[in-house]
């Protein structure tokens, strides 16, 4: 397989790949740039689909070069947004960066890795530097946006700050001198403003590459921490295989093509095994990424021993009675559930306990069952990934 070709896999637009292989051809490392604003201290499995890209290019071997948008993300991105985003503080950006590169170090190779923050020229520009860089474009070539049409259409507001993000954004390539920018496709307008900055200031373009965009658990809407359908790059290797395992056989396809590169004839081969099976080489495979091989064999077999032999697993979160009582000896079912602070909220305990999804020893609860202060642990089952023990 040609360098072209590996690049191809798991892209879905490249301006231009003529002009791609003229840049491989340089014989010199290239700088591919990737931009990420910290609006929230965690990432998600979604953001790893870029980031693969990016460790595909260290692999063989160019410069990845990282912008930690500190500056831009107080702007906030208006890409496939509705509405304005809320601003943040500089402190809020500031601690969510912090977290940044334990993260991405998950995907990337640390050594030859560049980290740059975009407030080191951004912050420094002057009203009449804004002004310039405005300048270069118009009202009209915003409106083009697909996400600012529909909010003009609508006459929902945009903020004329939300028309500088692009600019800033490709003000980045400019600065660095990038040869490749690499984003999702939602990113595609932003990353053609870097281009067009590039030409203005008499620089080559960078080469534009997207990547799909990781559907999340539910399979409707885009992974995000803010619907809750993600799975988290700080989730533990239990948390990921669980909900990898979660997911519809439908979504598990897009998944392997997505984030693995398999193509059209491997997925129809892997649809001639069982579904189930693999789902949990699925599982492995995004465990192994995010945490490790042997860890992503350990959750294998707790899987298995839990679900297909009917076993407990081994290792349980431990809880005591004080904690989850509120100073009595006898207590509902549901106050031990919601004071567990192993659910998103009450209301979600206590779903599961009306749809007889919860156990207690075994044995399924009701809404109506008291719970005495056990002389020994109580095992709690909640659906088919959630246990606990609740110590005396």
């Amino acid at each position: 397989m040609s360098i072209i070709e590996q690049i191809r896999r798991g892209t879905d637009t490249i301006v231009s790949e003529e002009e791609l292989e003229k840049k491989l051809g340089k014989g010199r490392p290239l700088r591919v740039k990737l931009g990420a604003d910290p609006t929230k201290p965690d990432l998600t499995l979604g953001h790893t689909v870029v980031l693969q890209k990016l460790r595909q290019f260290q692999d063989l071997g160019h410069i990845a070069v990282l912008i930690i948008g500190d500056f831009t993300a107080r702007i906030g991105d208006p890409s496939g947004k509705s509405a304005t985003r809320p601003e943040l503080s500089k402190e809020e950006v500031a601690e969510n960066a912090k977290t940044y590169l334990d993260q991405v170090y998950k995907i990337l190779d640390p050594q030859k890795t560049e980290i740059r923050y975009n407030s080191e020229w951004l912050g420094s520009m002057t009203f009449e530097d804004s002004l310039k860089l405005l300048r270069k474009m118009t009202v009209a070539r915003m409106l083009e946006r697909d996400d600012f049409s529909k909010r003009f259409k609508s006459q929902t507001p945009i903020s004329v700050v939300e028309f500088v993000y692009p600019l800033s954004q490709g003000y980045d390539s400019v600065v660095l001198k990038a040869d490749i920018e690499l984003g999702g496709t939602d990113q595609l307008f932003n990353l053609l403003v870097g281009r067009q900055l590039q030409k203005d200031d008499g620089q080559e373009e960078q080469v534009v590459i997207t990547v799909p965009l990781l559907v999340g658990l539910d399979g409707v809407q885009k992974m995000s921490k803010s619907l809750g359908n993600y799975i988290g790059l700080n989730d533990s290797s239990k948390e990921v295989f669980g909900k990898v395992m979660s997911i519809s056989d439908d979504l598990m396809w897009n998944y392997w093509e997505v984030l693995f590169y398999k193509t059209d004839e491997d997925i129809e081969a892997m649809k001639a095994e069982h579904p189930m099976d693999v789902k949990k080489s699925l599982a492995v495979a995004v465990t192994a990424r995010l945490h490790d091989p042997e860890k992503a064999e350990y959750e294998l077999k707790q899987f298995e021993a839990v679900f297909s032999k009917g076993k407990l697993p081994e290792k349980m979160d431990e809880i005591t009675w004080d904690d989850v009582s509120e100073g009595e000896s006898t207590v509902p079912v549901l106050t031990i559930l919601g004071n567990s602070g192993k659910f998103p909220s009450r209301k979600e305990a206590k779903r599961l306990l009306q749809q007889g999804a919860v156990k207690v020893d075994g044995e399924k609860a009701t809404p109506e069952m008291q719970i005495e202060k056990p002389a020994q642990e109580l095992v709690f089952q909640a659906g088919k990934r959630l246990f606990f023990k609740v110590l005396p």
